[in-house]
């Protein structure tokens, strides 16, 4: 098991939900973490508590979707605190509705997050990575990648398509002692399932919670770095 203490990590969608659960588990394991989102006030207080726990910690805003944005920003903050050990690819977003319905503008913007995001924010890291001589990679799809389902063609495409980037640099990096993970987790209860998509019927507490997902991902970075966890699905018990 390696020990994650000194590591630097940066993970998308980092001020709240499941990205803020992920961050701060990894914090508690003595990881210096920067994070990323579109809202200051929400970054400066995930920050704040954070560094609480006694490690470096920083943010930094832009919208994963823009790709002049994201290399601007992430050269910055590799300049500014250091190179990125671990990169936890979450940011996201998600809506239903009819194939027919949903305006175009909509559907792609969707897309555009979810998997051009990831695309480039793992192109913006991973020259500084294969410098290191190693790092991982944590990519966050969904379930609704590996089938579809009524409603929700846009996300279950963007997912897919994750799904399929994210494999596809596995078998790239991993000959560069980088390790690429793909997670398909099911509902979590994050604030966007519970207060946007309205998906935990009425009772989230029976789901699978952020912490619960952010304590797997602290688990496969502390395997021996001979070893990886390619990909992973995360269900609720629902008993």
């Amino acid at each position: 098991m390696q020990d994650l203490k000194g590591k630097k990590a940066l993970v998308t969608g980092g001020s709240r939900g499941l990205g803020k659960a992920i961050a701060l588990a990894l914090a508690k394991e003595g990881v210096d973490v920067a994070i990323t989102g579109r809202n200051k006030e929400t970054l400066e207080q995930t920050v704040t508590e954070i560094k609480d726990l006694g490690v470096k910690a920083t943010y930094s805003i832009f919208n994963v979707a823009q790709k002049d944005e994201v290399q601007k920003q992430i050269n910055e903050l590799i300049a500014t605190f250091g190179s990125f050990d671990i990169l936890i690819n979450n940011a996201g977003i998600a809506a239903f509705g009819s194939f027919v319905e949903m305006e175009e503008n909509e559907w792609e913007e969707i897309v555009r997050t979810n998997l051009f995001g990831p695309y480039y924010v793992a192109k913006a890291v991973v020259p500084s990575m294969i410098e290191l001589g190693k790092g991982d990679i944590v990519n966050v799809s969904s379930t609704a990648g590996l089938k579809g389902n009524a409603v929700t063609s846009a996300y279950s495409a963007s997912k897919a398509g994750l799904i399929g980037l994210s494999e596809s640099i596995m078998f790239e990096l991993r000959k560069k002692n980088i390790r690429v993970t793909t997670l398909t987790p099911s509902t979590i209860a994050s604030e966007m399932s519970k207060d946007v998509l309205k998906i935990t019927d009425g009772n989230p507490e029976k789901v699978v919670q952020p912490e619960d997902f952010a304590q797997l991902i602290v688990d496969l970075l502390k395997l021996d770095q001979r070893a990886m966890l390619a990909s992973a699905s995360l269900w609720s018990t629902n008993p």
